[in-house]
């Protein structure tokens, strides 16, 4: 029987956890595709993203049979140390360490201080933090850090796990040129959901956002472009907001805006949305909308192709050339923003039948991407 690598992985939330969104789904379907395999044992917190509470039946700081070949250690507070992981390393022989993100002080810096001795094979996901959008924000502490881990040689011996050839550059700009990069594109759900058909008349559009309310992911952006939408116009257009609200002065701004919006503009905050329920949810609306500043991957905008749906999204994403594709639309952040006004009011008009061929190019471009073979192979060449 070929023996299997036991890969043990550092990350701040897992399942059932769900707040944190794109990290906890990209660990999750990588496990979920490779753990016939590899045998998985994940570190992480007892407690989801911005919540103080454990989650409820779960054990802590013990190792819980997750699903087949899949193990998770939910630590308390009290055991996120560099002593506990050093002995969490040792009490089993992992062949790889596999850590996912840069700035976490418990679960990516403290797992590598752990790790000084570690002999296998040591990979940091970047999961997008070292883009130049992402450093931006909170820049001055995020430069400090980085200055700080070359002058302390951090990942000496580390390799890092890039999903594109941007990401690449990122990561080569940010730790140095002789950095070693692995690329493996993000593994996607295996199932698609069944197609759902939604009616759609002219001088109506259903918008969805499922993201965090932050300026990272442009919140206030998207309601200012409704905002700039003609009120004379005969329309009705509904953007329904789905996330964590991240920063409260940011927030309010929105709120600000929104309650300064013609009344054929209805915006509405629904809260947060269940990962297993994210499909479900974009397939009651027309478009995904998100103009984000910067998207390592964007699993919301795979699950938006999946749920049959195009999306309006910003040209700062790995999902590029979408009108050609006729499943959705890639657009500039900088000087030539009354494009947005331009295409939303072409969203507005769309009859039936136009919006039912862009649904299916979504439909297409998420079961070309699943299908695709090399996806599986760049991540065993990763831990191989």
């Amino acid at each position: 029987m070929q023996h299997k690598k036991k890969i043990l992985v550092f990350i701040d939330w897992f399942l059932p956890g769900y707040k944190a969104g794109g990290p906890v789904r990209s660990m999750a379907n990588m496990v979920a595709y490779l753990k016939d395999e590899f045998d998985f044992y994940i570190v992480t917190r007892n407690t989801d993203y911005t919540e103080t509470t454990p989650y409820a039946g779960i054990t802590p700081n013990q190792w819980t049979d997750f699903s087949s070949n899949v193990k998770v250690y939910y630590t308390s507070t009290d055991q996120q140390n560099k002593k506990s992981y050093k002995r969490i390393i040792q009490a089993e022989h992992f062949e790889i360490i596999y850590i996912n993100g840069i700035y976490s002080w418990k679960f990516s810096i403290l797992p590598l201080l752990a790790a000084k001795k570690f002999t296998g094979k040591k990979i940091v996901a970047s999961r997008g933090m070292l883009a130049q959008s992402a450093i931006d924000v909170k820049s001055g502490k995020k430069q400090l850090f980085l200055k700080a881990i070359k002058f302390v040689n951090l990942y000496k011996n580390v390799f890092f796990h890039a999903t594109n050839e941007k990401e690449e550059k990122d990561i080569l700009n940010a730790i140095g040129q002789e950095t070693k990069v692995l690329i493996a594109d993000n593994l996607p759900k295996s199932d698609l959901p069944s197609f759902k058909h939604l009616s759609k008349e002219k001088g109506k559009l259903k918008l969805v956002s499922l993201a965090r309310i932050s300026p990272e992911k442009n919140t206030l952006f998207a309601l200012e472009k409704l905002s700039e939408l003609k009120p004379e116009k005969d329309f009705q257009l509904e953007l329904d907001l789905y996330g964590q609200i991240y920063n409260e002065d940011y927030w309010k701004e929105c709120q600000q805006l929104i309650s300064k919006l013609p009344p054929q503009i209805k915006v509405t905050y629904k809260g947060t949305v269940d990962a297993d329920e994210v499909g479900e949810t974009i397939q009651q609306y027309h478009i995904l909308f998100l103009p984000s500043r910067g998207e390592n991957f964007g699993h919301v905008i795979l699950e938006s192709f999946m749920s049959g749906r195009p999306v309006l999204i910003s040209d700062q994403t790995p999902w590029r050339n979408l009108e050609k594709e006729k499943c959705g639309w890639d657009l500039p952040l900088g000087s030539e923003i009354s494009i947005w006004i331009k295409t939303i009011e072409k969203l507005i008009n769309l009859e039936q039948n136009e919006f039912d061929s862009l649904c299916k190019g979504a439909r297409l471009k998420a079961e070309n991407f699943i299908q695709n073979p090399e996806l599986l192979n760049s991540y065993k060449a990763l831990f191989n």
